[in-house]
């Protein structure tokens, strides 16, 4: 006899390991001044962070599949015991470059949390009760970047950085115990032979691509960046190729031909890829331009957050009654509004003017990743759920990681023309600038033409993103035309049968 899931338990679980890694990222940004300051190597600062975007996104797929074949909770488990175990070592390195290291094993940890959460939810409850809990569970990244400044400065200050990284062990640890003890899966295991050729030319393919825009964003190598972007096609070539041939393959091709999955994947990439720009610089536009301290600035986002919980439940009653190309429309077009605002903003726009928009832009980014998940999950079968949430989870984590590099490149083409425009004013001076406190030693005459470049760079940033939504809004259009045409086609078939 299987033993019951408690689901009040179970979700708390989630609840819990989705927290813990949505914080990570703040609260290593707010402690990263006193970790340079400890370990030195501020040149190496960038792989902190892009290491564990790295392998957390080459892992996700792997997991998916793993979980389709092999069950949710010992993938869930082992993906959870990975991650405490390299947030442990973590806090144990001593020198930069084995902080990088065990930052690449905590991101293969953090690679099965979000999928496989996402995959738990949709086994757990109900297609009409999914979106509110994933709204709920979304939220978990509204608090973290309200908590993460606060705890992250706390634990610097009254203990050390090494406790930003220790403190997971016991959050992690009850995490696995909720879920050993009290969620239970009747799981047919698959026998079928793992495909290890199709996952190792998958790792490769991503790992060139986003090193390639890694390199992209922050140093223009073109040699360096042509022959990763060779070897990303290359293995492409090579995965598909493997795909066809295996009977049990890590992707199940035949999800791509499936018009409504890929499309609402594309959309997810596209708006994850918007919302970087949203998350990065509008901070930076408080601090930089209106001289507000960084505590203040790290808030300007946090409406989005409390409205993106509003948007969730708002999907869960829209999904009920409309096609997820109708939904998507309207959340679209309301989101270019706020994005076409960002783009037109003024250098003098206020900081409770942001607060407004960020709150009207986080209704609309609930809806729209609510809606793309939930729809992904219900277009293919049950079997291969968890490999399409890990698609999904990538799809974001790609559009964040590739955008961000556009918008690099976009920033320092406007401050290199800037630079050259105004005699002067040196790039030294714009860094000091996004800074408040060095901002105060900058000559008082200087900090309207400095800010004037920066305001141009953010203005283009945001131009970028909004063309981005119009991507977005293609994408979903053409979906909905399609499937206009085949409920047209069906009807005229019905009719003629008559």
């Amino acid at each position: 006899m299987t033993k019951q899931t408690n689901v009040a338990l179970t979700t708390t679980a989630i609840f819990i390991a989705t927290f813990m890694t949505a914080i990570e990222g703040t609260i290593v940004s707010t402690a990263m001044p006193t970790i340079i300051g400890s370990l030195h190597g501020v040149e190496l600062m960038n792989w902190v962070f892009s290491i564990f975007l790295l392998t957390s996104a080459m892992a996700t797929p792997i997991y998916g599949k793993f979980a389709d074949r092999n069950g949710r909770k010992p993938v869930f488990i082992l993906g959870l015991i990975v991650f405490v175990v390299g947030s442990s070592l973590c806090g144990l390195a001593q020198n930069m470059l084995q902080l990088i290291i065990f930052r690449a094993l905590q991101g293969i940890g953090a690679g099965a949390i979000q999928p496989i959460t996402f995959t738990i939810i949709a086994d757990i409850f109900p297609f009409e009760k999914r979106a509110r809990v994933l709204g709920l569970n979304g939220s978990a990244w509204g608090v973290a970047s309200v908590i993460a400044p606060l705890l992250g400065g706390f634990l610097v200050e009254k203990l050390s950085w090494h406790w930003i990284f220790f403190i997971n062990l016991p959050v992690g640890l009850l995490t696995i115990l909720l879920v050993v003890f009290y969620y239970h899966e009747d799981f047919q295991k698959s026998q079928a032979t793992i495909d290890w050729r199709g996952s190792f030319w998958l790792l490769a393919m991503l790992l060139s691509l986003m090193l390639a825009f890694q390199m992209l964003g922050q140093t223009l190598n073109w040699p360096v960046i042509f022959s990763l972007l060779a070897v990303t096609a290359f293995s492409g070539w090579r995965f598909f190729k493997q795909e066809q041939a295996v009977p049990d393959p890590i992707l199940n091709l035949k999800m791509l031909h499936n018009r409504t999955f890929m499309s609402q994947n594309m959309i997810a990439l596209f708006i994850s890829g918007f919302l970087i720009s949203f998350e990065v610089y509008m901070p930076m536009w408080v601090q930089a331009i209106l001289g507000l301290p960084p505590t203040r600035a790290g808030f300007v986002v946090t409406p989005s957050s409390v409205l993106w919980i509003v948007g969730s439940f708002v999907a869960g009653k829209l999904i009920l009654k409309y096609r997820p190309q109708q939904i998507l429309t309207g959340a679209l077009l309301w989101l270019m509004v706020g994005g076409l605002v960002l783009a037109t903003n003024s250098i003098a726009a206020s900081f409770s003017w942001f607060l407004v928009w960020a709150g009207f832009m986080g209704l609309a980014f609930g809806i729209i990743i609510t809606t793309t998940t939930v729809t992904i999950q219900n277009v293919v079968p049950h079997n291969q759920v968890g490999v399409a949430t890990s698609l999904n989870t990538l799809a974001r984590t790609l559009g964040q990681t590739l955008l961000v590099s556009v918008y690099g490149i976009v920033m320092n083409r406007a401050l290199y023309q800037g630079t050259q425009t105004h005699a002067g004013v040196t790039t030294e001076q714009l860094n000091q600038l996004i800074d408040p406190l060095k901002a105060r030693h900058l000559p008082v005459e200087s900090l309207p033409v400095l800010r004037g470049i920066l305001y141009n760079g953010l203005h283009a940033i945001y131009i970028v993103a909004a063309a981005i939504i119009l991507l977005a809004l293609g994408v979903n259009w053409y979906d909905q035309a399609k499937r206009r045409g085949e409920l047209r086609v069906a009807a005229l078939a019905d009719k003629s049968e008559r």
